[in-house]
């Protein structure tokens, strides 16, 4: 067998890590586990690998614990062969080997996000360029601007050019002849909701324009419009209309399976605003279903509203879930375990270890420093010849024995309460590490080289051992 993968372990994890890849079936490479000497996995340090790693590694690459912080080029360069990352959890080794063992590649995408500005004539420039820039940064790939009936637009000119000036495509979207032609004038690529008895504006203007039927619904007057545009050579991009779910859903949607049919070369915009604003569900999951069709239908231009509170997020879940699509759909694979953006509430594994191997974990244990993890049948807090498992974090305090000491007692009660909002919900815990909810949250960047400085609980405590105990709240 060509390939061979070294595992760094602890003392701790080194039964499991040999447990996992012995029931590994044919993984396709040989492997060796190889313990550094430290309690913890994830606490080994780049300092503790070059001193305790022989040399030469017999193996053709070296995988570290996902929670350990070293710089990988450095012991790649070191060692003479490639150091990696492997999953947080033993448990994921072989989903994490079942993708190639690379990192799952999300950057590629082929549907551009239009993101609507609907009340852009109530704002001002400086605030509508402000709005533009954090869509952007969401993943907006063209600022919309929208026009409200009988609403005076006066800065709409001036709001496309500032626009321009900081390199965002534009387009203008109104039912008002005047502000189209203003914005197209003013530099505006796209113009929205043209229909065949409006298509001049665009060849007169030369933006591109998004067609709708003239009246809704109007499957035919939408397919002749596209045929006068082509005709005239104007690169058009059709929208039939998404409608809102009992009120013509079913019927939306097998227009765009039509339109499909009948142009299978023609650029199709879907306006996702209908669901995932009139809908009272978590947005992210309706986003991924229509990117899913779109993805299928080869839509290729999407419309996203963000105004009301629940979908908050839903630029960046139209961002994920078109990244997601794209990756399955070159894979020819479900669009199953390329990360968890979507999955917001609930994981797909929350629970790694079973309440069996976290006791048989919890016997090994010889200090005093208390480990959370939870599993099926709720929240288990362990440390040496302690081992309790509740639903309820409020009713492990008393058998903590922390009431003397409020910094530790604190950071017990913040990890427990987080413990259990993982474990109600179905998601995944890691102690001293924030939940993951996908892309409802803005995440900072974590600096993989380097562990995080002890928090306040833990500063000033004179049995902190933090390199023993990982808690580095």
């Amino acid at each position: 067998m060509s390939e061979r993968i070294a595992f760094l372990t602890g003392h701790l994890a080194q039964p499991r890590l040999e447990k996992v890849l012995a029931g590994m079936r044919d993984p396709g490479f040989g492997w060796s586990v190889i313990n550094v000497g430290v309690k913890v996995a994830a606490l080994m340090t780049e300092a503790i690998i070059r001193r305790r790693l022989s040399r030469p590694v017999d193996a053709t690459r070296v995988l570290l614990p996902g929670r350990c912080r070293a710089d990988l080029d450095r012991l790649s360069a070191d060692f003479g062969v490639p150091f990696e990352r492997g999953p947080e959890e033993l448990k994921d080794l072989p989903a994490y080997f079942g993708k190639g063992g690379r990192d799952l590649d999300l950057s590629r995408y082929d549907i551009r996000i239009f993101a609507e500005i609907v009340d852009a004539s109530a704002l001002g420039v400086h605030a509508i360029l402000q709005r533009a820039r954090s869509l952007r940064v969401a993943g907006a790939d063209v600022i919309d601007l929208g026009c409200l009936p009988d609403t005076p637009f006066p800065h709409l000119a001036d709001a496309v050019r500032e626009l321009g000036a900081e390199g965002f495509s534009v387009s203008v979207d109104s039912a008002a002849v005047d502000e189209l032609r203003t914005g197209a004038g003013a530099g505006a690529q796209f113009l929205l909701s043209l229909n065949e008895n409006t298509l001049n504006i665009a060849a007169e203007t030369g933006a591109t324009p998004v067609l709708v039927p003239a009246n809704h619904g109007d499957l035919p007057s939408l397919l002749r419009a596209a045929e006068m545009a082509d005709k005239r050579g104007i690169e058009a991009i059709l929208d039939p209309v998404l409608d809102p779910i009992h009120f013509g859903f079913m019927a939306s949607l097998a227009r765009y399976a039509e339109l499909r049919q009948r142009l299978p070369k023609a650029e199709i915009l879907m306006g996702t605003g209908n669901l995932t604003e009139l809908t009272d569900a978590e947005s992210g999951g309706i986003t991924a279903a229509l990117i899913g069709i779109c993805s299928e239908l080869a839509i290729r231009n999407v419309l996203v509203v963000q105004v009301s509170p629940h979908t908050r997020r839903t630029v960046q879940e139209h961002d994920a879930a078109r990244r997601l699509m794209f990756a399955a759909r070159e894979d020819h694979s479900l669009p199953q375990n390329y990360g968890g953006a979507l999955l917001q509430l609930h994981d797909r594994k929350p629970f790694p270890n079973s309440a069996q191997e976290i006791g048989e974990l919890a016997m090994q244990v010889k200090d005093a420093n208390f480990r959370i993890e939870t599993a099926e049948d709720g929240i288990h807090v362990y440390a040496r010849g302690v081992h309790h498992v509740a639903t309820d974090a409020f009713s492990l305090f008393p058998k903590l024995g922390v009431e003397q000491n409020g910094p530790h007692a604190f950071y017990l009660g913040a990890e427990l309460s987080k413990a259990e909002i993982a474990w109600r919900l179905g998601k995944r815990y890691m102690q001293d590490e924030p939940l993951d909810w996908g892309c409802a949250i803005d995440r900072e960047t974590e600096d993989l080289t380097r562990f995080q400085e002890a928090g306040h609980t833990l500063r000033g405590r004179d049995d902190a051992r933090v390199e023993e105990d990982g808690n580095n709240d």
